[in-house]
């Protein structure tokens, strides 16, 4: 199966597993729910799960298994995206190509939307077995916990929030967006490795791939905010400079920006060289990372 069909395949998997495992629209709190489905169905890459399935493709990771893990990755990416869109965030309209959550609704439900989300994907790590090793169940829950929290993606949220208006370095630019970014990256990576019971060495070394991989889709990210359309993102292009935001771009400039990135490429790919042919997914995606919007 070539990569463009493979990753069609998973993106659909993963639509028809989000659309099962979030509360249906008809059950009791319906506005909320209904505004769940909203904000977590019909749009986005999945860039997450499809790291997730890879990932478990090299150990013969079950692929319900994967399907789980990389929804509850997913709801956990879009309660970010819901609460990063709101007026207390970074105030936008457009996500995906469609009003933000908020605006389609309002900022409360928009608010509780991504509590709900939150919550969600930790039920759907925990209601079914993900692994034939239960103490390995926990090391995903508490794995998936710390990419969220105040020390991984929340934490880097704050970090970002307070650099506004501000000159950082390069190294504080890498410690903001290994949290921000990075740190939910690395979980939809190694939750999938652990859905075929890696083994310790396997999860080092995808660690490895894995924080390279998440610095390189922030500096793609940066470089298309700085030069895609509002069409071609699907949100608001530009929002990062108006909003004085610390980038790879204001940094660096986009040529240096683009050399970055072609470094952290190759920097990934070398990452995985002990797997060999079973981490093909995962040089493709790396490849993909970059070229989707260049």
């Amino acid at each position: 199966m070539d990569f463009p069909t493979w990753m069609s395949a998973i993106q659909a998997r993963t639509e028809s597993a989000l659309e099962q495992l979030l509360p249906g629209a008809a059950i009791a709190p319906q506005r909320l729910h209904e505004a769940m489905r909203y904000a977590a169905l019909g749009g986005g890459k999945r860039v997450r799960p499809l790291l997730c399935h890879a990932a478990g493709e090299i150990f013969g990771a079950d692929s319900a298994r994967l399907e789980r893990a990389a929804g509850a990755v997913e709801m956990i990416h879009a309660y970010s995206l819901v609460h990063d869109d709101l007026p207390c965030m970074d105030d936008d309209v457009l996500r995906r190509g469609k009003p933000t959550c908020h605006v389609e609704y309002d900022e409360a439900t928009a608010l509780l939307v991504g509590d709900a989300l939150q919550t969600q994907a930790f039920l759907v790590l925990v209601e079914q077995p993900l692994t034939d090793d239960p103490q390995r169940q926990l090391q995903m829950l508490a794995l998936l916990a710390r990419a969220s929290g105040s020390c991984g993606m929340a934490g880097g949220q704050a970090i970002d929030l307070a650099a506004v208006g501000s000159a950082l370095t390069l190294e504080e630019l890498e410690f903001m967006h290994i949290h921000k970014t990075g740190a939910l990256i690395r979980a939809a990576v190694l939750l999938g490795a652990h859905c075929g019971n890696a083994d310790a060495a396997a999860i080092d070394k995808l660690t490895r791939f894995a924080n390279r991989a998440g610095l390189l889709f922030q500096v793609v990210d940066d470089i298309l905010d700085a030069v895609a359309s509002t069409a071609t993102l699907g949100k608001t292009a530009g929002k990062d400079a108006a909003q004085g935001k610390p980038t790879y771009v204001n940094l660096l400039g986009a040529a240096r920006a683009k050399e970055m990135a072609a470094q952290l490429r190759d920097e990934a790919h070398a990452a995985l060289a002990t797997f060999g042919a079973g981490a093909r997914r995962l040089h493709e995606l790396t490849d993909f990372i970059v070229e989707r919007n260049f």
